[in-house]
């Protein structure tokens, strides 16, 4: 296997413009702590609500109130709204990347029940 195209890969990730976007967004966003932490803060909401919908269960409805007050204030931030957004296209790109990959080693990526 040549992992010299996977180092060659990573270096176009590196210089396309979603990761370019999102890398200097991320710098810009992230400088205000305050706006740092409530990312933090919608993430792992985020996680929580997805692992509790993947096992067939519902979220706790306090963690879905604070999740839906803290996206509401992120979003209404033009500049963090953007960077979420630049977020959300780097990591399709790189989903789409990784389908590629796995249906090319014919590996099965699905999850059970998905």
């Amino acid at each position: 296997m040549q992992y010299a195209k996977a180092h060659e890969l990573a270096q176009d990730i590196r210089q396309s413009i979603e990761y370019l976007n999102y890398h200097h967004l991320h710098q810009e966003v992230m400088a205000d702590d305050t706006v740092a932490a409530l990312i933090k803060e919608y993430r792992r909401l985020q996680i929580t609500i997805q692992v509790a919908a993947m096992s067939g269960s519902q979220a706790d409805g306090d963690d879905m109130a604070r999740f839906s007050a803290i996206s509401g204030l992120l979003f209404a931030k033009p500049e963090v709204s953007e960077y979420l957004l630049a977020e959300m296209r780097l990591q399709q790109a790189m989903a789409d990347i990784f389908k590629i990959l796995t249906d090319a080693a014919g590996l099965s990526m699905e999850l059970p029940g998905m």
